[in-house]
Parts: structure tokens; C-alpha cells; sequence
């Protein structure tokens, strides 16, 4: 039998300050995805749990994570603090 102690969940960390960590860079690069996505994934949240969290529709999520266009600073704000990062960790 298992016990929990043996069974080790990969929990992502958020660092302090600006910083990002590797695997989000990672998949920012190799799937060549904007950072808001990669966090999202990294974090292992839905579309529409950020949207929620943040106020916003999952559709103009969609828009933000395309990197069509460039994120206001009002909504990188609103999307950090939606999933517990700085704003500066989104650029």
C-alpha cells in the first residue's frame, strides 16, 4: 500500500518578485505561446477559472492568451492578481 507521504505532486511554485520560472519560459518558447498562457497552463488552471477570477469573459481571455494584441496594463493587473502573480511576472 501507498502511503501519502511517498506520492511527491509536482505543486508549481511562484517565485517572489519578477521572476519566472524555467518551465514557464520553457513553454513559452519551445510552444511559442504567450507568457499569460504558459502561466495559466504552468498553474493548471482553465480558461475559465481565470476569467472568473478576473472578472472577464473566457472569450476575451482567448483574445489575451492569442497575443494578438498587447495586454493594458489595467487587465495584466487584473489577470496576476487572478492567479496569484505580479503583474511584471506577465510581460
Amino acid at each position: 500500500m501507498i502511503e501519502a507521504a511517498q506520492i511527491k505532486a509536482k505543486i508549481p511554485r511562484i517565485p517572489d518578485g519578477d521572476y519566472v520560472p524555467h518551465e514557464v519560459v520553457g513553454l513559452h518558447i519551445e510552444r511559442d505561446i504567450t507568457y499569460l498562457r504558459a502561466w495559466r497552463e504552468y498553474l493548471g488552471l482553465t480558461q475559465a477559472e481565470v476569467a472568473e477570477r478576473a472578472g472577464i469573459t473566457q472569450a476575451a481571455l482567448s483574445q489575451m492568451e492569442s497575443g494578438e494584441a498587447k495586454l493594458r496594463k489595467a487587465s495584466r493587473e487584473k489577470l496576476a492578481k487572478a492567479m496569484g502573480l505580479n503583474p511584471e511576472q506577465l510581460v
